[in-house]
């Protein structure tokens, strides 16, 4: 079955959540889905559980050193909304601005849920089909790094801390070598669930750890 196929298919099964927080800015994120630049070989135990989406990646972004907030940190593509723009139209935006891949309409596979963030923003991940994507141009104002993540390596399970500063549990996704947290690590999760394995799992809940509030 067509990979593509098998992301829409269920994305459209999954209803998003949508959220009104008139207090916070609207952003959008990107999940673009992209050839594994090293896929695991047939038959391989580094197969993950869905054997239809193996060969897949997403884009995930190093954040540039000199921005003033939260650099250096693990992000998906995206920035806030512009007037008059709609999340999925700012997606698109977002994208050709920071890594010179622009997408059609046609592209867009489906939102997850709205992700209120500490640092004032409601976050809406949009699920984009990027093709090849093989002539990305980073934009170093915004960008220090671009990485093609295999889907199989962000289907582990996260953990979960609690913290003296909240009642709600932080998300770590342990990948990369490190942990990833919320707001990344929680839209990634989701779409794990959604995506990987057909569960409707809601994220907006899960906490950020206290250095990313500000």
């Amino acid at each position: 079955m067509d990979p593509r196929a098998v992301v829409t298919e269920r994305m459209a099964a999954f209803e998003p959540v949508r959220v009104e927080r008139p207090d916070l800015a609207r952003a959008a994120v990107t999940i673009t889905l992209v050839p594994d630049p090293d896929p695991a070989p047939a038959g391989s135990a580094a197969l993950g559980t869905d054997p239809l989406l193996d060969g897949l990646a997403l884009l995930l972004t190093r954040r540039a050193p000199t921005l003033r907030r939260h650099a250096n940190q693990w992000a998906l593509p995206g920035g806030r909304l512009d007037p008059g723009e709609t999340e999925i139209v700012a997606a698109r935006r977002e994208l050709d601005e920071e890594l010179g891949l622009r997408l059609d309409d046609d592209a867009v596979l489906g939102v997850l849920d709205d992700y209120p963030t500490r640092s004032g923003y409601l976050i809406t991940p949009v699920v984009l089909w990027g093709g090849p994507a093989r002539d990305l141009s980073p934009n170093p104002a915004e960008v220090g790094s671009v990485h093609r993540v295999a889907l199989r390596q962000i289907d582990v399970d996260p953990l979960f801390l609690t913290i003296p500063e909240s009642d709600a549990p932080v998300i770590q996704v342990p990948m990369l070598g490190r942990f990833v947290h919320a707001p990344t690590g929680a839209v990634l999760h989701q779409f794990r669930e959604v995506v990987l394995h057909g569960r409707p799992t809601r994220v907006a809940h899960l906490e950020q750890p206290v250095f990313a509030w500000r």
